[in-house]
């Protein structure tokens, strides 16, 4: 069951996984080029820190949950929540347009490319659809970082961290546009800043809306299905973008030393 003791520190790590966003909306102002092998290995790195704790940590924690309550079923059970997973983030992507997809990265080299900008069309309600794009995205993610705190202190932490990396580009996407259309560098990085705020109301309004129905069957239903949509996202976004940005073998190490760092760290601590 959930450790009710940890719910203020649920509320900081989803805070700081979400608030990320605004540190993509800030390097864009303070960065003319984009350092792509350090984005290609912090992707990758994300990614496997994501798929690690997705099979590791969430998706066995479910089955041994859902077995436990259900028996045999529990386990039919978590792995159909886990695709259901996949299809969650697989709908939302298919519904949002690619620019303003939070999953299609972009180059900070973007904001100042004069020639590029003027190829882009309607600006700003991108920029305004990408915030919102953000911010649905954001929901599942924060309501699993509390609910991974309040189970277990070690896995949101893990969960904080890799969600706080992969949510840097994504802030980045969100002020490229607004930028681009308004030339106003403080309301970019607001907008920015304020998509990422639905990570911690994802997860206070999910928690609250949840708690009275809250035991350990629907615990390790949300876990498998959160585990499937980290693990689509690290398939379908992180990784080819890790790879666009630098190549195959700096991805890989990327993905090898997220897996890593957290095998030991959940070991250690």
């Amino acid at each position: 069951m959930l450790d009710l003791s940890n719910f203020w520190v649920a509320v900081v790590l989803t805070t700081f996984a979400g608030l990320s966003t605004g540190i993509g909306g800030l390097l864009v102002f303070f960065t003319q080029k984009t350092n792509t092998k350090f984005l290609s290995a912090s992707l990758g790195f994300s990614a496997g820190v994501m798929i690690y704790i997705s099979f590791v940590e969430l998706f066995t924690h479910a089955q041994e949950t859902l077995s436990a309550e259900l028996g045999k079923t529990g386990l039919w059970i978590s792995a159909l929540a886990f695709f259901i997973g996949f299809g969650i983030v697989a709908l939302i992507d298919k519904l949002v347009p690619s620019y303003e997809n939070p999953h299609e990265m972009h180059k900070i080299e973007e904001a100042t490319d004069k020639k590029e900008a003027r190829n882009f069309n309607k600006l700003y309600k991108v920029g305004i659809l990408m915030a919102f794009a953000v911010s649905i995205h954001n929901f599942p993610e924060g309501l699993v970082t509390f609910l991974g705190t309040l189970t277990d202190l070690k896995l949101g932490f893990a969960i904080a961290l890799a969600i706080a990396i992969h949510n840097i580009p994504e802030g980045i996407a969100v002020s490229i546009p607004i930028f681009y259309a308004t030339g106003d560098k403080k309301k970019a990085f607001t907008y920015s800043f304020l998509s990422g705020l639905a990570e911690p109301l994802g997860g206070i309004l999910g928690f609250l809306i949840l708690r009275p129905f809250i035991n350990d069957t629907l615990v390790g239903i949300i876990f498998a299905t959160i585990a499937g949509v980290m693990v689509f996202i690290s398939l379908d976004s992180l990784l080819p973008s890790a790879e666009k940005y630098g190549n195959h073998h700096l991805a890989t190490f990327g993905v090898v030393s997220g897996m890593i760092v957290m095998a030991f760290s959940l070991l250690l601590f």
